[in-house]
């Protein structure tokens, strides 16, 4: 890769790029939070609009880590071929667009689409392993200098050392480090939109249903207030083992972050049968569970969307069960503090 001159950097963000480092290091083998933080910096850094991490899988890049404008681009996939992060990796080496309505290596009308004038993609590479790239956009033209590229260049390679050793050098275990949440072992929030958009390819071509939940535990502050986060993280694990057990190998269960998860119900046939589903799970996953010599509460709220009558793009679907899931997280509210203690609300 070309070299960069760090001589260009101003102390502030050399000291935020070491800041950087070390939170990288504190999130240790989560690689999925670890590209997050990464591209949460680097676009907080150059003053860029958009960040995201790419990486490289079967011969596609697909967005692991997104930030800024560009967090609908989570999940999405695009060749090598013909596209300037294919280039970038092909090159080995930090390439600029200074405005995409001149520069030929573009799609014109995709930029304009997205509403994108500059950008940088950087490789991430490291020990002669490249596995993606980093990219920040912006949507003025001639939005970055030298300073910008090299900030991104150095990022790139706290971020590649970091999935380097986590994964150990394995591409299998890179993919696995990169798309499953370390504590549960779920998919995390990239790979849950990754396969959002693989399912509703599905939709729309063959007229299929996709049942999509949105979950969200209910004690998890009580229980880490009143016995401690090893005891939440219990919690966490045995609502993730729960959901994984009772629903089909076809379906997605993924931890979305924090007491959030999301549900992908690929064979969903009816919004009926989607929130028969939910009332199951619902029953299956409230109930308490033993740690060590206590006996804690568990319990989650659930809401539900169906594509396609709630439409086709994985924003709007989250959006809409995410919204059914705080209508019934107020439904409760409201009847417990009426005193009705049996009161069981409909997903």
């Amino acid at each position: 890769m070309k070299t960069y001159n760090s001589a260009i950097l101003d102390r502030k963000a050399l000291r935020e790029i070491v800041r950087t480092q070390t939170e990288i290091a504190k999130l240790g083998m989560d690689l999925g939070a670890v590209m997050t933080l990464a591209a949460s910096q680097v676009q907080d850094l150059t003053g860029a609009e958009g960040a995201i991490v790419e990486l490289s899988e079967a011969g596609e890049l697909v967005c692991r880590a997104a930030s800024g404008i560009t967090r609908e681009h989570l999940g999405r996939r695009q060749g090598l071929e013909n596209t300037l992060s294919g280039l970038c990796l092909s090159l080995d080496e930090v390439l600029y667009c200074s405005d995409a309505e001149t520069d030929p290596r573009l799609e014109k009308d995709t930029c304009r689409q997205e509403g994108l004038r500059s950008l940088i993609v950087a490789p991430l590479a490291y020990d002669s392993m490249t596995v993606g790239a980093l990219k920040i956009f912006s949507r003025t033209p001639h939005a970055f200098g030298d300073q910008d590229i090299s900030v991104l260049a150095m990022i790139c390679e706290v971020l590649a050392a970091a999935m380097f050793h986590a994964a150990r050098n394995q591409q299998n275990e890179l993919y696995l480090r990169a798309t499953h949440d370390a504590l549960t072992d779920l998919p995390n929030r990239a790979l849950f939109y990754d396969r959002m958009r693989q399912h509703l390819e599905m939709v729309k071509r063959h007229g299929r249903g996709l049942g999509v939940l949105s979950i969200d535990m209910d004690c998890l502050k009580q229980i880490n207030d009143r016995h401690g986060h090893r005891a939440g993280d219990a919690a966490i694990c045995e609502i993730a083992n729960r959901m994984r057990n009772s629903l089909r190998e076809s379906d997605t269960v993924a931890r979305l972050g924090g007491d959030e998860f999301g549900v992908l119900l690929c064979e969903a046939e009816s919004r009926a049968s989607t929130q028969e589903t939910a009332q199951r799970l619902s029953a299956f996953v409230c109930k308490p569970f033993r740690f060590e010599d206590l006996e804690l509460p568990l319990g989650a709220s659930i809401g539900l969307a169906f594509s396609p009558e709630d439409g086709e793009e994985p924003e709007l679907l989250l959006d809409t069960a995410d919204r059914s899931m705080y209508a019934m997280k107020r439904e409760r509210k409201n009847q417990s503090e009426k005193g009705n203690a049996n009161f069981v609300p409909s997903v």
